[in-house]
């Protein structure tokens, strides 16, 4: 059965109407009611290749079956769906384990995203940093805008906020530039993405804190002096603003923008898959709009990519970008290009190795967690249009990665994990990337 746009929004109502969530309920009541009793399976596809894409499609045509895809090896899929669809999912004669009893209660787990608290100027004195209350909580989109001013006032002389652009539905994908005695770009650049799927929460807050971080240590910390007098930074931490916001009003595991497109199925493109490099490799990405991964139907046609696009350029002209990363999660990975190919081999591959080496052990030392780093590729899988890709071959920068934080697995809570992942993710994914300026 195709799952059509009008029959997604009848499957979503009722689904409403059967949790017992209503028109007056709490923006959390509606994310979680949506997944009550929903259960979680983790497949098992060894390394049948023809296997993960058959189960995958027929996954993409159940109505009630959400696939919590993430850029993890392809010997396993992680499936969640609603009771009446457990018999369907084992009727694929796929092995299936359990892993989640009710994703509804882990959602309510993460608890009401907190209101947050602004720092006032006093007259005649600078504008404090946020406080770090701010990390306690989720956040929706305008709280995310609000920190990202508050810490650029604190920061008045070495820093600006900025807009890249709009997304398709006309919000801001904003960030904030950070610079040293220099002066405004006269460094070559780091440039830092965040939330690109919609679902990855945990990307934002600790991009944000590693912010935080070089901002508050900037005139304390030598690290932090050492490495904003070396680099521009230009950290957007939501660049899929349009999405991000839908995980909040409706569907809590939403991946992909909000793009609506005459003839397909289904909403939405995966930014992620849609840069024009290497877009249309088979295997990469899928040219079903009901795919979690589906590329678009041309390469960069997307309006939040086209920004992203435009902001690497601009910077890379004025600046050069030095190194770029792509954040996500889950499943605790460093990731290097290429991801199109298993065999083209990325200009500089083993220093890359050694540098993501460092960073691994410096986040193990951290919080003891293992990330395991190589070669998009021969890591996990093929991607085809994925950024850093495209950063190493059109920008030539020297360090194009993408990361994949905490947790480890859809077993930990894959997407939704409670807040107080939050500070730890932000210390170690910092400490990695100290390690990393320290040593590059």
């Amino acid at each position: 059965m195709k799952f059509t746009l009008s029959s997604a929004a009848a499957a979503v109502a009722a689904l409403a109407s059967l949790t017992g969530a209503s028109p007056t309920a709490s923006p959390l009541e509606k994310r979680a009611g949506m997944y009550d009793g929903y259960k979680v399976y983790q497949l098992d596809v060894g390394s049948d290749a023809a296997k993960y894409d058959a189960v995958t499609a027929a996954i993409n045509q159940m109505p009630s079956a959400v696939s919590l895809a993430c850029d993890d090896r392809h010997d396993h899929i992680d499936v969640a769906v609603s009771p009446d669809s457990v018999a369907t999912l084992e009727a694929l004669g796929v092995e299936m384990k359990l892993i989640n009893e009710d994703l509804g209660r882990d959602i309510r787990a993460e608890g009401e995203t907190k209101p947050y608290v602004r720092t006032i100027k006093k007259r005649d004195e600078a504008a404090p940093l946020p406080d770090m209350s701010y990390f306690d909580s989720y956040h929706v989109l305008e709280e995310h805008f609000a920190f990202l001013e508050d810490l650029q006032a604190a920061f008045p002389d070495n820093s600006e906020t900025f807009v890249a652009g709009k997304s398709l539905e006309g919000r801001d994908i904003m960030g904030i530039h950070l610079w040293g005695k220099a002066g405004k770009g006269k460094n070559e650049a780091v440039v830092w993405h965040g939330t690109v799927h919609a679902r990855e929460w945990i990307t934002a807050p600790t991009v944000e804190y590693m912010a935080y971080k070089l901002v508050s240590g900037y005139l304390k910390s030598k690290c932090s002096v050492n490495i904003l007098d070396q680099y521009d930074f230009y950290i957007i931490p939501v660049v899929n603003p349009d999405g991000f916001v839908y995980t909040h009003t409706t569907n809590r595991l939403w991946r992909k923008n909000r793009q609506v497109r005459t003839g397909a199925s289904c909403v939405g493109t995966d930014v992620n898959r849609n840069w024009p490099n290497q877009w249309d490799i088979p295997g990469g990405s899928s040219t079903n709009s009901c795919s979690e991964t589906y590329r678009g139907e041309a390469p960069g046609d997307t309006p939040e990519n086209k920004v992203l696009v435009d902001q690497l350029m601009a910077v890379n002209a004025a600046q050069g970008v030095k190194f770029y990363v792509d954040w996500h999660s889950y499943s605790q990975l460093i990731l290097l290009p290429y991801g199109y190919s298993c065999t083209a081999v990325a200009e500089g591959l083993e220093r890359q190795m050694e540098l993501a080496g460092g960073v691994a052990a410096a986040i193990k030392a951290t919080n003891g967690l293992d990330f395991v780093y190589g070669p998009t590729c021969t890591t996990i899988y093929q991607t085809a249009g994925g950024s850093n890709d495209w950063v190493a071959d059109v920008l030539g920068s020297e360090l194009p990665w993408a990361f994949e934080m905490r947790p480890q697995g859809a077993a930990e809570g894959g997407f939704v994990i409670s807040p107080d992942n939050i500070v730890p993710s932000g210390e170690e994914i910092w400490a990695g990337m100290k390690d990393l300026f320290k040593n590059w």
